[in-house]
């Protein structure tokens, strides 16, 4: 595809090099030349220094021939003059903007066609704040994804010196769960490099695990498998800016959050937009403070200002001074390498967890869901198999006669999505239900027409390969 992104920053120079992988052609629009040089010397991409919301630098980018432009410009109102130009001027298919006002997010009328025109709307903050939320559920956990509209679950955790995971083979696994639990290990990384998970593969301590089951299963498989963290009662947010207050805001009405801005009038702006957490005028990085705070206290320190070193040094600090875990945004990724698994518990890309919703948009084939994986290394995918075995080079046949590439991993199948399945009862003896019936993958398991495949892809470059097996032939009407 012809693709336009508008905005060379973090998110846009992600998708820039997500997109740029599968060989398409990509122009990217920003008013700084420097960073542009940047982006240019590490990818095969062209790129326009200019305006991104005038139509000449448009033109100039070639929104007059463009398949889909994606403005993730700074400006809310850039991004939406972009893709009104787009549409009414250029009359380009595809239109996705990034937008942080909940204003235009919450009135789907201001987004249509006879408006500002926007296919589909990208809030990273708010898929920030999700994120961070589920790892708050799952205090153990070092990366939390869901798959099938939540009907399955992927949770990466680190295997212990004696946990039942350790020193066994994954075949083993079953003999502790309950019969009817079933799970899968999608993929293992061994001091950074992956290791292909088969029957007879042991877990080392310190591997990183990524273990999947249905979602109402997942916490039960993790209770039988690894020591559980105590759950999270005390949070401490570093930073008031738009994701520090859309964590307080989700937070607060079930855990004790307290919240610290170093900005005296955006502190008095959030003590006014939040009801039960506690916000302080000060610096987090100001030892006295987060002890008179009671920082040994506190099951949770959030580090979320932009700045990435005053996350870093305020994590630091935080565990330091008795904190028990640790989360902060690193948007660098070497810096985020370099510090994980250190005072910081889990490093968190801002831009690596919001594009994964905007990839599944844009990629080819039916690619119903994204999530990056370890900073942008591995992919997990979800893809719906369309066609017949005549017309498909999946559908129809057993996992072990597919022509997989070698670090791919199917983990599980969703099948029959669109109907709902008890898979539960409340104590009141109200029916829990779900979309579709959850398959645990096997060699011998067959994939059916319309299967939602869940896929592991150890390197981000197997993608490309993974939808091209997915690709219907053209028989398929």
């Amino acid at each position: 595809m012809k693709v336009i992104i508008l905005g060379a920053g973090q998110v846009g120079a992600s998708v820039a090099e997500g997109l740029v992988s599968e060989e398409n052609d990509i122009t990217v629009v920003d008013y700084d030349p420097q960073r542009l040089a940047q982006l240019q010397d590490r990818l095969d991409l062209r790129t326009v220094a200019g305006n991104a919301a005038t139509p000449s630098v448009l033109r100039q980018a070639g929104a007059d021939d463009a398949d889909m432009i994606i403005a993730v410009t700074q400006s809310d109102q850039s991004n939406l003059v972009a893709c009104k130009l787009a549409h009414s001027v250029f009359n380009v298919p595809t239109r996705i903007a990034r937008l942080r006002s909940r204003d235009f997010l919450e009135d789907a009328d201001l987004l249509a066609n006879d408006n500002f025109a926007v296919d589909f709307a990208l809030c990273p903050e708010q898929v920030i704040t999700d994120y961070i939320r589920r790892l708050i559920e799952f205090p153990e956990a070092l990366q939390v994804l869901n798959f099938a509209n939540h009907r399955v679950s992927l949770v990466a955790v680190r295997a212990y010196d004696g946990g039942l995971l350790v020193g066994q083979p994954i075949n083993q696994m079953r003999e502790h769960l309950p019969p009817e639990m079933e799970a899968r290990i999608a993929a293992i990384f061994r001091r950074d490099q992956p290791v292909f998970p088969e029957g007879d593969t042991v877990i080392e301590a310190g591997d990183e695990v990524f273990l999947l089951a249905a979602a109402e299963h997942i916490r039960p498989v993790l209770r039988q498998l690894r020591r559980m963290t105590q759950p999270v009662e005390r949070i401490m947010i570093a930073g008031g800016g738009n994701i520090g207050l859309r964590l307080a805001k989700t937070l607060e009405k079930r855990y004790e959050v307290k919240l610290i801005e170093g900005r005296r009038e955006r502190a008095e702006l959030l003590a006014g937009e939040l009801d039960d957490a506690l916000v302080l005028h000060g610096d987090a990085t100001d030892e006295e403070l987060l002890e008179q705070e009671n920082i040994a206290e506190m099951d949770l320190f959030l580090a979320v200002t932009n700045d990435d070193e005053d996350n870093i040094m305020s994590g630091s600090l935080a565990k330091r001074l008795g904190c028990k875990r640790v989360v902060a945004l690193i948007n660098r990724r070497a810096y985020a390498e370099m510090i994980e698994g250190g005072p910081i518990d889990i490093g968190i890309s801002p831009a690596q967890v919001s594009i994964g919703t905007l990839l599944a948009y844009v990629r080819q084939g039916d690619v119903a869901e994204v999530h990056s994986l370890r900073r942008g290394a591995a992919e997990a995918l979800e893809i719906v198999a369309h066609g017949d075995a005549r017309t498909s080079q999946v559908v129809g046949r057993r996992i072990d006669q597919i022509d997989w590439p070698k670090g791919v991993t199917v983990a599980a199948i969703v099948r029959n999505f669109d109907q709902t399945v008890i898979v539960g009862q409340t104590d009141d003896w109200t029916s829990i239900t779900r979309h579709g019936e959850v398959v645990i993958a096997h060699h011998d398991t067959v994939i059916e027409p319309e299967d939602h495949v869940i896929v592991f892809c150890t390197r981000k470059k197997l993608v490309r390969k993974v939808e091209k097996l997915f690709q219907v032939g053209f028989h398929f009407l």
